[in-house]
């Protein structure tokens, strides 16, 4: 594997650990709060991270990913916490899918990162296009997670 291959692969294990990890003291009750000023909670931009990465994934290759349809109703573009439903996964289960996921990626998509397909509305081509997205994708996520925080943390002093 060409060492930017490795490279994106590392970023994407670094910004998902950085990721769960700021989440780590997040109880589920505060995971739920859509402080004002917000459209979303912490739970639901977790979500959309996940479901974000293998959406755009799909979109390039067209195969099945490894989360069910549902999740594009409570976390897809243009969805909010007023979409959850009973089975809309808990943060618990939002944060097991996470942990996993950069591995489930590289595993299925490490030796054709510069497959050409047919590209996608933005433009890209290849899984390695799609990964630098959504690592950017996920950065922007995780700008807005820690606002919520801190914004949490102000309302419980």
């Amino acid at each position: 594997m060409e060492r930017r291959h490795e490279v994106l692969f590392e970023q994407l294990n670094t910004y998902r650990s950085e990721l769960l990890g700021v989440v780590e003291d997040i109880t589920a009750e505060e995971a739920d709060i859509v402080p004002e000023g917000f459209n979303n909670n912490i739970r639901w931009n977790l979500g959309h991270v996940l479901l974000d990465q293998y959406l755009w994934i799909h979109a390039l290759t067209k195969e099945d990913i490894p989360i069910p349809l549902k999740f594009n109703e409570w976390f897809g573009f243009g969805t909010n916490p007023s979409h959850f439903t009973e089975g809309t996964p808990s943060l618990g289960e939002l944060a097991k899918l996470l942990r996993q996921q950069p591995q489930l990626i590289r595993e299925q998509n490490e030796n054709r990162m510069e497959q050409p397909f047919p590209p996608t509305e933005m433009g890209m081509h290849t899984i390695e296009q799609v990964l630098v997205r959504t690592i950017f994708h996920e950065g922007m996520h995780l700008g807005a997670i820690l606002a919520i925080k801190r914004q949490l943390r102000k309302l419980s002093r």
